[in-house]
């Protein structure tokens, strides 16, 4: 898989990707990364990638000429590639959209500055818009940043365990369940002792008990966009019953 990041500061992305998953994935070629500055497709002395906005305003706004000649270099070498704006006004990224993503051999990002790009650029250029939360960043680096990081997790061989990937919290629609390792006791403090015995039946029950319980107490509202089964509501309204009020979700018999 191919990610093509477009970025005023390419120095940004020194050495962020040469730890972990995302850099043994690079070296096993299971995804290539391609920095480009933005800067470097202008046409001007001033190599000037902004500029006043019409009608007035404070701040500036990116032009659209050296977005589109970027985004037309890298997209004659990636024909295929999704091209992607990072901007608050996206969609709201998250592990759905990671597996979106995952499917496309090619992504191109770009990363939004000042107060944004020039509307044709969204409207004619990309084909998605997304941004990592209800916040405003200086730029869309870092949320270019976690795309890569979320999506490369997302590409076949890039985790140790394929299972892995499968497992992790939001996958299932739920948070993930809760990870011991030794000792079993450490000061005082005892791993439950179903995932010692060696029942696998009873671990996974478990940690699906455990996993709709985080989910309640943390993030109802991944349960509340979900539809449950018979099953599944049964369970939700046992866990309910065992936190009492420590949560505002209610289960509907709709």
């Amino acid at each position: 898989m191919r990610f093509d990041v477009i970025t005023i500061f390419p120095d940004i992305f020194r050495g962020v990707f040469e730890f972990g998953i995302v850099s043994r994935a690079a070296r096993a070629g299971l995804i290539e990364i391609h920095v480009h500055d933005l800067r470097d497709y202008t046409h001007d002395r001033h190599r000037q990638v902004d500029d006043r906005p019409f009608g007035g305003g404070a701040g500036m706004v990116m032009k659209p000429e050296p977005l589109f000649r970027a985004v037309e270099a890298v997209t004659a070498v990636a024909p295929a590639a999704k091209t992607v704006l990072l901007s608050p006004q996206g969609r709201l990224f998250n592990q759905r959209v990671a597996e979106e993503f995952a499917h496309s051999a090619s992504v191109v990002l770009i990363c939004g500055r000042y107060e944004g790009v020039d509307e044709r650029v969204a409207e004619q250029l990309v084909s998605d818009e997304v941004s990592i939360g209800d916040y405003v960043l200086s730029g869309g680096e870092i949320p270019a940043m976690v795309v890569i990081d979320a999506v490369t997790r997302l590409v076949p061989g890039a985790l140790g365990c394929g299972e892995s990937a499968a497992r992790e919290s939001f996958s299932a629609g739920l948070l993930d369940h809760p990870q011991y390792t030794r000792p079993p006791e450490y000061r005082g403090m005892k791993a439950p002792d179903v995932l010692l015995g060696g029942n696998h039946a009873e671990i996974e029950r478990w940690r699906r008990r455990k996993a709709i319980e985080k989910t309640l107490r943390t993030r109802p509202d991944l349960i509340d966009g979900r539809e449950l089964s018979v099953d599944e509501r049964l369970e939700v309204e046992q866990v309910l019953k065992e936190i009492g009020n420590k949560t505002d979700y209610e289960v509907s018999h709709e």
